[in-house]
């Protein structure tokens, strides 16, 4: 049933409950099975409504459902079986025994014979469990007690104890509404309509002449207020309903939230351990105090050691529920040094790479799976290829006709493969119906372990065993009930699970559209596969048939992978929608939220990006011809590398189990393995070992089954391959790069030391995209500062003379976005009034020193120019309000990134004001600086306010307390004193700080509060710099010289990549004066190779790398300490068009 229809069911109950149709509305609780009324359940348990009672439990749950369900139907047997001998009623008491206890025999046939033997005693209280029984009152009250918890226990009930909060008579307000908007669309609307029915549409009768609509409203009796449901206590868990949807099924709600729940399982697990049944306490969804009934006569005793002992363990691993993850006021164990960034080697694998995985133990033993269906075992720290598998089915005779028809004319690529928790299995799954699994043991043996073809389990089991028809989209290994078995979704919108002989153990049916992936998963003894559709529905199945415990959007709700950190305590999702737009973020399992979002993705990707975790700390995305780096706690990206160019639109990528090697496909039908100093140092010891005393001669030992042994495995047999031909380490498709092992210095060193840039010079208007704004306004003067939006579609300017003016791009078919682009003149925008964003500028205007900031949402713009501070609304022009009039002036502002509301403000008087908007008040000053304040930047993760003056320091401020932490003096050139403009800005590290001044550029680890890099003017930049900003990613710094130049810069290492010459972007006429040249330089939001400089005669413009190159320089990848020409452009889109996995 879907979810608008579950939820007109609980506007039914309500309408039913005001109504006063008690029966109906329990009958109807009953059938649908949405809400459990536990005030009715308890009403008649006390009245001892014995067969009403199981009557209204059977519309939620069945005896034999799991133990929580046994549990409560004993319990409640076992009452009416007591109350029976209480009233010497023994042959109603041997019917109870016989026809309802019985079914418990099964299980705990001790316990039935136990129950048997009351009959022989003349009162049952002489049993010394039952000795404490009183009267059938207080007796029924504590089995309630009881029976509550353990059905706030019981996964099956959870989300359907609380009745969702609704407002009175909400499906009569529905149905006025929907009279209103019929009355509304009557073409001659009377006054006060007679409505009559609600069997057919309304509709006004013609009258004389039409009148104007007014509100209908449905005739209500005149009944006494209806009574509401008692809210029940509100219950967590993973993907728990939403607001907006409050009535949606989730029968997960806790279990994942609560490690110590038992899940469901098979009868005869049941009787094995009957007595382990925990049970939580009333009214919370999460064990805070977790009980164990024993299976005993008695009422159950919760001051057991055995519950110590099992709290005791429960204290060791904190539940989801009570974990936070607060991001640290001082990330000083952060360190970009744990990142794998530095490229140790690439590898050719001969055809496209569609996906990877390390061996669990074995960190260089790295599986890889093609496009052509052939499977590879590499060791990346010798380089050597060990096996190469070309597709084959080993017994196409067990397959059906129809299935070997199908692949006879068609393609088979791999789609997914993954070793297996012990690492003596790789599971391959394929994009025709078929799964593989290959037994490795050791280097010198890899069989053929199994092989599943979806239609030959027609041919050997019959119709007995169904599988994937068509595409096998994923594979994944679990543990139910500690049995190793493979987990596989497809095509066919089916999830499936096998043991290793080939035995389906269970078929997960649900979904509506094509499987994309599953993410098995164990929280203590709790098992359960979360799985994800193409259109976009997250479902969470655990292994007992009973269907899906959740059904919730995925973010884009298209392709969607998820992942728990290795130490399983945090889940993550990464997807594309249809629409290419990325997303990456992190659930609460226990309400059911996403918990963060992280930001730093490419618009309109062509596929869908892929995504890995490491060390509990990091994730890690393909995107934009990138590896992108997120640590978990922040949302900002905290750094990005091209791995030296070559690499395809959307990467794949996987890390080995330590985090110290990262593969990542490339566009040429390989992968680069990349290395921090440990993986570096790993590698550099595998390769000092000799290569033939490394390996002994290989031998393929093949036999496989099908799948679906309970009538008899079909056997096949594959030839025998002996010591298979292994090419030298030099000729095996692997460029060998020289690496140094030893622990670089700082976090640049690395970077340092494996990139080699060549220089690209840009001296001619065709080798780059530029496009001046249009300008009408005759207010020309210096752009003193310059903003892009934060949509990214315009930019912003501000004049010396105090006017700001906007230019937007507007969306065509040449732009679809709308986004800037120098591929298109933008339109100067102005409101119908004619306004113009005009400051308030004194006389004496001419050392004013103009300052803007922008709000996040792009609503307006806070500016000013020597005098008071101006706020003005970004699309009327208006000025909202002033404030801050001078002396002094204001110099510099910058929004608080927590609250709009609280505006940092340099002032030309050297000091800081932290000024609140909202009530209009300076909260406090700064002090420190002796010169005009130029630069100020927020860290959001360090709880830090940097700021720069003309005096050529840096102060660090705590956001906290606004006490002063440190002050640094930049280190300037022999003779030169500090004059000029300081400005900082944060890396989206939030860490690394870029400071710019007229002598240098310099990276600042603020962790530290030290330089760590630093650039002065040279060679072919040997002007002053004016400004220097990061780009979107962080990983370019562009900077703006004196003389005209435009220099592009590595952010890590600041080793010069590009120069753009004034000639490039600078008319003739106007490049012979010495005086034309950038003063501001900004970086688009979201396209990493845009800028937008702001001249010193007025003009703006947007410059871009040419259509051809898409990227600012070229990076020179090295092959034996030599180049090997191939270009960080040369390919830039995956041969393969299909879902990447």
């Amino acid at each position: 049933m879907s979810s608008l229809s579950r939820e007109l069911v609980f506007l039914i109950l309500q309408f039913l409950e005001e109504e006063k149709f008690k029966e109906t509305v329990h009958r109807l609780e009953q059938e649908s099975g949405f809400f459990f009324n536990m005030k009715y359940f308890e009403e008649k348990a006390l009245a001892g409504e014995w067969d009403e009672v199981e009557k209204y439990l059977s519309g939620f749950t069945k005896v034999d459902d799991n133990r929580y369900s046994m549990k409560i139907f004993f319990e409640i047997r076992k009452q009416k079986y007591l109350e029976a001998l209480d009233r010497h009623d023994r042959a109603k008491a041997v019917e109870i025994l016989v026809k309802d206890l019985k079914v418990f025999s099964t299980f705990n046939e001790e316990l039935y014979k136990e129950i048997t033997l009351l009959l022989t005693m003349e009162n049952f209280r002489q049993n010394e469990q039952l000795s404490k029984y009183g009267d059938t009152k207080s007796a029924r009250s504590i089995m309630l007690v009881e029976l509550k918890k353990l059905i706030e226990a019981n996964p099956l009930f959870r989300e359907k104890l609380v009745f969702p909060t609704l407002k009175a008579s909400r499906l009569r307000t529905l149905i006025n509404q929907s009279l209103n908007w019929q009355h509304q669309l009557c073409k001659n609307p009377r006054p006060n309509p007679d409505i009559k029915t609600l069997f057919t549409d309304h509709s006004c009768s013609p009258p004389n002449g039409a009148r104007a609509p007014t509100p209908v409203t449905l005739p209500v009796a005149a009944v006494a207020k209806p009574s509401t449901y008692a809210p029940l206590g509100a219950h967590g868990g993973p993907f728990p309903p939403a607001a907006a949807a409050a009535a949606n099924a989730n029968a997960l709600a806790g279990w994942m939230a609560n490690t110590n729940h038992s899940s469901p399982v098979q009868p005869a697990v049941i009787a094995a351990s009957a007595s382990s049944l925990p049970v939580p306490q009333n009214q919370v969804s999460v064990l805070k105090h977790p009980r164990t009934p024993p299976d005993t006569l008695g009422m159950t005793e919760y001051g057991s050691t055995d519950h110590e002992q099992l709290m005791k363990r429960l204290r060791s691993a904190q539940s989801v529920d009570e974990v936070t993850y607060p991001a640290p006021s001082q990330q000083a164990s952060l360190s970009l040094d744990d990142l794998p960034r530095s490229v140790a080697c690439t590898i050719h694998q001969g055809s496209n790479v569609t996906s990877m995985d390390f061996h669990p133990t074995h960190h260089t033993l790295l599986t890889v799976g093609c496009s052509n269906g052939e499977i590879s075992l590499w060791e990346v720290g010798m380089r050597e290829r060990l096996v190469t598998k070309p597709f084959k089915i080993w017994d196409l005779s067990a397959c059906s006709v129809t299935f070997q028809a199908s692949i006879k004319d068609s393609s088979m690529s791999v789609s997914r493969v993954a070793w297996s928790p012990d690492g003596n299995l790789i599971g391959v799954a394929f994009t025709k119906h078929l799964v593989h699994l290959l037994a490795y043991q050791g280097s010198n043996d890899l069989r053929p372990h199994l092989e599943a073809c979806s239609n030959s389990f027609s041919c050997t089991l019959r119709k007995k065993i169904e599988a994937h028809v068509g595409s096998v989209n994923d594979l994944a290994f679990s543990h139910p009930n500690k049995k190793l078995c493979v987990v596989t979704c497809g095509e066919d919108k089916l999830i499936k699970v096998w043991d290793l002989a080939g035995s389906k153990l269970f078929n997960f049916e649900g979904h509506e559209a094509p499987v994309y992936s599953v993410c098995p998963h164990q929280k203590e003894n709790i098992q359960f596969i979360f799985s994800t559709a193409i259109d976009g529905k997250i479902k969470a199945w655990l292994y007992d048939n009973m269907g899906s415990r959740v059904d919730y959007d995925a973010p884009g709700q298209w392709c969607t992978t998820m992942l728990y950190s290795a130490d399983g305590s945090r889940l993550f999702s990464c997807g594309t929608s249809k629409d290419g737009d990325s997303f990456l973020v992190e659930w609460n399992e226990s309400e059911g939220k996403i918990k963060r979002t992280y930001s730093g993705f490419r618009k309109n990707a062509t596929g869908v990006v892929q995504f890995d975790t490491t060390r509990n700390r990091f994730l890690a995305v393909g995107d934009d011809s990138q590896i992108k780096f997120w640590h978990m706690d922040s949302t900002n990206m905290l750094t990005s590398t091209e791995a030296e160019g070559g690499l395809p639109s959307l990467p794949r990528l996987r890390f080995n189990k330590e985090g110290n090697l990262l593969v990542v496909t490339t566009a040429d039908n390989g992968f680069k393995v990349l290395a921090n100093a440990n993986g570096l140092r790993t590698l550099r010891a595998m390769e000092a070992r000799s290569y033939e005393a490394s390996r002994t001669p290989l031998e393929m030992k093949v036999s496989s089954s099908a799948m679906g042994t309970s009538i008899g495995p079909v056997v096949s047999k594959v030839e025998r391959v002996d010591s298979p031909a292994r090419p030298a380490p030099s000729l095996n498709g692997v460029e060998l790069m020289s690496r140094g092992i030893e622990k670089p210095r700082n976090l640049e060193h690395v970077s340092e030391k494996t990139k080699t840039w060549e220089l690209t010079e840009i001296v001619d208007a065709t080798q780059c995209r530029t496009v001046a704004m249009p300008d009408n306004l005759d207010t020309a003067s210096k752009v003193a500062r310059l903003l892009y939006t934060n949509s990214g579609l315009g930019v912003l300017a501000l004049g010396t003379n105090g006017v700001q003016k906007l230019w937007k791009w507007s969306r065509s078919e040449q732009n679809p976005s709308g986004k800037a682009t120098a591929s298109i003149v933008p339109q100067l925008w102005q409101p119908n009034s004619g306004l113009l964003m005009t400051n308030d500028v004194p006389d004496n205007s001419e050392d004013a020193v103009p300052c803007i900031a922008l709000s996040k949402n792009d609503s307006y713009v806070m500016s000013a120019c020597g005098g008071k501070v101006s706020l003005f609304n970004m699309m009327t022009f208006k000025v909202m309000t002033t404030f801050m009039a001078p002396p002094p002036a204001s110099t510099f502002l910058a929004f608080h990134p927590q609250d709009n509301n609280i505006i940092a403000i340099g002032m030309d008087d050297s000091a800081i004001h932290i000024y609140n908007v909202r009530v209009d008040e300076v909260k406090t000053k700064l002090k420190g600086h002796q010169k005009r304040i130029s630069g100020l930047a927020f860290s959001t993760s360090l709880n830090i306010l940097v700021s720069s003056g003309a005096d050529a320091q840096l102060f660090f401020w705590n956001t906290d307390n606004w006490e002063k932490i440190k002050s640094v003096t930049l280190q300037l050139p022999a003779g030169k004193t500090s004059q000029g403009d300081t400005r900082v800005q944060f890396h989206s590290d939030q860490v690394r700080l870029l400071v710019c001044h007229e002598t240098q550029l310099a990276i600042y680890d603020v962790n530290k509060m030290e330089c760590i890099r630093q650039w002065m003017p040279q060679e072919v930049l040997s002007s002053s710099l004016s400004c220097a900003v990061y780009s979107c990613n962080s990983q370019l710094v562009y900077a703006t010289f004196t003389d005209g130049n435009i220099g592009v810069f590595d952010a890590d290492s600041l080793r010069l990549r590009c120069r753009i010459a004034p000639s490039a972007y600078i008319s003739p006429a106007s490049s012979n004066s010495p005086t034309i040249h950038p003063l501001v330089v900004a970086a688009h939001p979201q396209e990493a190779n845009q800028i937008a400089v702001g001249l010193s005669n007025g003009a703006v413009k947007v410059i871009e790398p040419s259509e051809a190159e898409r990227k600012w320089g070229l990076h020179v990848p090295v092959d034996n300490g030599t180049e090997n020409g191939r270009t960080a452009t040369s390919s830039t889109t995956n041969t393969s068009e299909q879902l990447q996995r």
